[in-house]
């Protein structure tokens, strides 16, 4: 629902308040309500054993078969794959980015305490208020290390895989949350000229086009892709481009916050990324976590730039 509302506020320009949004979230919500207490029918009762019964069966034969299921990237299908082939490309992949060092033992208390003494100081010097601080700050009892997986591309050549880090329960989980909110309406606000949001979007910048008399016989469209935007984003330089961008669009304070305290926020969000993958500990020192909130926005900006 909050995803529907920001794009209702963010294209169709309706107010939060609107008494649409409220009856459009009860709708939804007595639909879902329905759904989930109403008694199923016999033929959905038969239809759940029988692909209850079909899920046992694929289980079975990809631990058989030594086989992964991983839903794709961006596709949203599933591609089955060789374990052994899925270990080779991510170890291939972690050797060829270099962005992960080892660790010696679990840095999930560590990152934690570090990050409770950084939002406390914050606090107490006045530089963030008492309802951003509780935004920000993680509970001990539901904090947990992220953990590193791969999905496969099979839109590109030779199938390679992106990595993905599980961070929704890490200690900078609270900070990275806050942090995409607080400056991605900036960047949407200053770069909506030169952002393709998605397909539908493209084809009205193309009418858009035409009917300025842009489009001539001899117009040539061009496209280009970042290989491992995420994984090799330069660390202190994103941090250092995202001060510029506020800057320059005339930030020195964002909801009262200094930028000079966005990018100590920032910095703990990007170089505490902390994991485990194959029972083993690990850093991430070069880019961002793909799976982290603030990520995305900070590759926008990072790529504003250039």
């Amino acid at each position: 629902m909050n995803v529907i509302t920001r794009y209702l506020i963010r294209e169709h320009h309706i107010p939060l308040t609107a008494t649409i949004i409220r009856e459009l979230s009860q709708h939804l919500e007595t639909s879902l309500h329905q759904q989930y207490t109403i008694p199923l029918s016999y033929l959905n009762i038969y239809r759940t054993r029988k692909e209850f019964k079909l899920m046992k069966s694929i289980q079975h034969r990809l631990k058989k078969g030594n086989y992964i299921l991983r839903e794709t990237d961006k596709s949203g299908i599933f591609h089955i794959g060789n374990s052994v082939d899925y270990e080779k490309k991510a170890e291939a992949y972690r050797q060829k980015t270099g962005a992960y060092i080892g660790l010696d033992s679990n840095p999930l208390w560590s990152v934690f305490d570090k990050v409770i003494f950084l939002l406390n100081d914050l606090r107490s010097k006045k530089y963030i208020l008492s309802w951003q601080l509780d935004k920000m700050m993680p509970k001990r009892d539901t904090v947990q290390l992220a953990y590193l997986y791969f999905i496969p591309k099979p839109h590109k050549a030779g199938t390679p895989l992106r990595p993905i880090v599980s961070s929704m329960s890490m200690p900078t989980a609270g900070i990275s949350k806050f942090l995409d909110k607080l400056i991605r309406p900036i960047f949407d606000k200053h770069a909506r000229s030169t952002t393709i949001i998605d397909g539908v979007d493209l084809i009205h910048r193309l009418e858009a086009y035409t009917t300025n008399g842009y489009l001539k016989p001899k117009t040539y469209f061009c496209t280009f892709d970042t290989t491992d935007l995420y994984t090799m984003l330069p660390q202190e330089e994103s941090l250092d481009i995202l001060i510029e961008f506020l800057v320059q669009h005339g930030y020195q304070k964002v909801q009262n916050i200094p930028i000079d305290i966005i990018r100590k926020l920032a910095i703990i969000v990007i170089k505490e990324n902390v994991f485990v993958y194959e029972k083993k500990f690990y850093r991430q020192v070069i880019g961002g976590a793909m799976g982290s909130a603030f990520t995305l926005t900070l590759a926008n900006i990072f790529m504003w730039k250039w």
